[in-house]
């Protein structure tokens, strides 16, 4: 008499408690995934502008002494690493042209990794993996854009 050995993988039991796991994990709305993802990296860069404005004149020093960015005069890229956190953020926290502005929070994640804090790629890769997300996925459902390109799409067809 010949005996067949089961695969433990391939018994009915655990198999199927893992695709069932598996299919409920894919039930996860995404939309909440990216507004936590959105809020995460927002207060991130949110906090660090307003650390900017508070001390104002140790910003400018630290952009002149310290972090040396490349082609830009220290005061400029203050000006502008303060807006863009300030700016950015606030647009990518709401959901509003949130891949742009992720697209220029990114871009400043890299500068940031390659001429100022190359030690912290870790963070850097953080920030930079969720920012890519937003990029390339969007907003999610729980957004302004998402309500705009509803409203663009629902006069088209009408």
């Amino acid at each position: 008499m010949a005996t067949t050995l089961s695969h433990p993988l391939r018994s009915g039991s655990l198999t199927g408690s893992i695709i069932a796991g598996r299919a409920l994990l894919e039930k996860f709305p995404t939309s909440i995934l990216a507004l936590a993802f959105r809020w995460a990296v927002a207060v991130v860069f949110f906090r660090s502008g307003l650390t900017k404005i508070a001390s104002w004149d140790a910003t400018v020093a630290l952009f002149d002494m310290e972090y040396m960015v490349p082609v830009l005069p220290a005061a400029f890229a203050a000006y502008l690493a303060t807006a863009t956190e300030l700016g950015a953020s606030a647009l990518v926290a709401c959901g509003l042209f949130t891949r742009f502005a992720a697209a220029a929070l990114l871009g400043m994640t890299l500068v940031i990794q390659l001429f100022v804090y190359p030690e912290n790629w870790p963070d850097h890769l953080l920030w930079g993996s969720i920012l890519a997300y937003l990029v390339t996925r969007g907003p999610g459902a729980l957004s302004i854009d998402h309500l705009i390109a509803g409203r663009l799409i629902g006069d088209r067809q009408s």
